[in-house]
């Protein structure tokens, strides 16, 4: 039998956390393009994509949050432990989520992209705040469901006031600061 080796060193996970529309996807791309520069190849789990592949409907009560984000962390821990790096991009709105990662995952990054609600309501590129004040939405994080910033996160991003490039940066010297790069 030929033994496969894993190269499960150079594996971390990102999980780029805030309310919608607060900047996740937008620095996810800025810090994908960073990596890439370097030759680093990083799957990017990307929660609306990855709702409608396991769910096709997707259902947004805390039964099928619990449900998709226990997918989506186990997808990123066997992706990591293939020696694949991961950003999720997941508001993942309960706290509880985000830590069930960092305790599966050991190289783990956690950001926090903090912007006023305000900010994100204006932005709101998707119509999520729109149906949930028409009300064709009735769990949007930040307005009528809970969302837990992260009690330590390794890095904050003032979304609202940070230019992406720059906070994309921040990101690599966190990762390069944790030995991750």
């Amino acid at each position: 039998m030929r033994t496969v080796e894993r190269r499960i060193e150079n594996a971390f996970a990102v999980w780029v956390t805030g309310l919608p529309a607060s900047g996740k996807s937008t620095l996810v791309a800025a810090v994908v393009a960073r990596l890439a520069a370097r030759g680093l190849d990083v799957a990017v789990l990307e929660s609306d994509v990855l709702r409608k592949i396991f769910a096709g409907q997707p259902n947004y009560d805390q039964e099928g949050r619990d449900a998709f984000y226990r997918q989506m962390i186990y997808v990123g821990t066997l992706l990591t432990e293939h020696g694949v790096p991961v950003i999720f991009d997941a508001t993942a709105n309960r706290r509880c989520y985000r830590d069930q990662a960092r305790e599966r995952i050991p190289r783990f990054l956690e950001v926090y992209m903090d912007c006023p609600l305000e900010i994100c309501m204006a932005r709101d590129p998707k119509g999520t705040y729109r149906q949930a004040l028409e009300g064709s939405a009735s769990t949007v994080p930040g307005l009528q469901a809970v969302y837990e910033p992260p009690g330590n996160p390794d890095l904050i991003v003032r979304s609202d006031k940070e230019d992406p490039a720059a906070a994309a940066e921040r990101v690599i010297q966190t990762l390069a600061g944790k030995g991750y790069l």
